[in-house]
């Protein structure tokens, strides 16, 4: 018998609901985001009725597209992974959040297509804080001096 994603979704949720007891956390205080990367929309519309409104994409044409034809029922998408620059646009014009900002200059692309779109973007910082070349991020001591460099910014919302 196939694994439906409701059934998967509530074992995830139980685990960590589990695992934040443990730790004397709050259980809601954690928010699970189903990745719906290969996922067609019936399993998204099937993980929506269980109660989950916001999904993470990592490929841009992914996210515009689903985006697209599931924004009208409620449905979010948070671009997550890497974002080249060239793809500000759809990351600017379709996500609900970017998981990912992980230089200025993609910041400043995105602030320049917010501004035309007239709308606010909340996004995660990405910190790479081995200074390993191979990871992606913005390296110490950046963090600190990037947030000074996004307070003119009117339609970025750094949430993290």
């Amino acid at each position: 018998m196939a694994v439906t994603v409701t059934a998967n979704l509530e074992s995830i949720r139980r685990e960590i609901d589990d695992a934040c007891r443990v730790a004397g956390r709050d259980p809601g205080s954690v928010r699970l985001l189903p990745v719906s990367k290969y996922q067609g929309i019936d399993a998204i519309r099937e993980a929506h009725a269980a109660g989950y409104d916001l999904f993470g994409e990592n490929r841009p044409q992914e996210l515009a597209m689903k985006a697209g034809e599931l924004g009208g029922e409620g449905i979010g998408f948070a671009a997550i992974g890497q974002v080249q620059t060239n793809k500000a646009r759809l990351i600017a014009e379709h996500a609900a959040e970017l998981h990912s900002l992980d230089s200025l200059k993609l910041a400043e692309a995105l602030q320049r297509r917010c501004d035309v779109l007239g709308r606010r973007l909340p996004v995660l910082v990405q910190v790479n804080t081995s200074g390993e070349a191979a990871k992606s991020g913005i390296t110490p001591p950046t963090p600190s001096a990037t947030p000074r460099a996004w307070r003119r910014s009117t339609h970025s919302n750094r949430a993290g």
